[in-house]
């Protein structure tokens, strides 16, 4: 049986940087270009990065609260009714709706609703697990500072609704904001 051999999609053009100071002044040149559609990739945290890209605000922090709050509040009424309402004993001469008593369940149930909750939210707004988009070799963040400027036709099936985008221009443009290596990337996707 013959397989065919595809020519993968062009991911976009990638430019590789000395120093988190020149990438991130790279990034804020390339937020303020016409490329609206790129990434930076370090080996860890760039103070500032996140501004230099012009990324909002976290909604993590909300989601986190939001959950956080309704495990307080499911423990305190599950104790309440258990303790108050359904099995109502008097221990130690404590009162039935005894605060106190609740904080270690309360704490537990807020932990628990809190942390999953930003689990599944990372997940959700990192678009995660990503199958089909496999850009280049994951080691990069080992040792390296780069921009991934992605081709926005790279996930668009249609030709008709193709944006215009020369791979050419990508790489110039990474070179003349101090990219020091510039190669373009090949959609290699797990399922492709």
């Amino acid at each position: 049986m013959h397989k065919e051999n595809k020519v993968p999609a062009l991911s976009g053009v990638v430019g590789f940087f000395d120093d988190p100071e020149s990438l991130t002044e790279a990034a804020a040149k390339v937020r303020d270009s016409n490329y609206k559609q790129f990434d930076c990739f370090t080996p860890y945290a760039v103070h500032g990065l996140e501004h230099a890209q012009g990324l909002p605000r976290s909604k993590i922090p909300y989601v986190t609260g939001v959950f956080a709050f309704t495990g307080t509040a499911t423990a305190f009424a599950w104790q309440y009714a258990a303790s108050a309402t359904w099995w109502p004993h008097i221990i130690g001469g404590k009162p039935m709706n005894s605060l106190p008593a609740f904080v270690p369940i309360i704490f537990e149930l807020s932990v628990l609703f809190g942390g999953i909750a930003t689990f599944f939210g990372m997940l959700a707004f990192n678009r995660l697990p990503n199958l089909k988009k496999r850009a280049f070799d994951p080691s990069i963040t080992n040792n390296r500072f780069a921009i991934l400027i992605d081709n926005p036709n790279a996930e668009i099936e249609d030709e008709e609704e193709h944006v215009a985008f020369s791979p050419e221009q990508a790489e110039q443009f990474l070179k003349s904001v101090g990219a020091k290596d510039v190669r373009k990337v090949y959609n290699e996707g797990w399922f492709s």
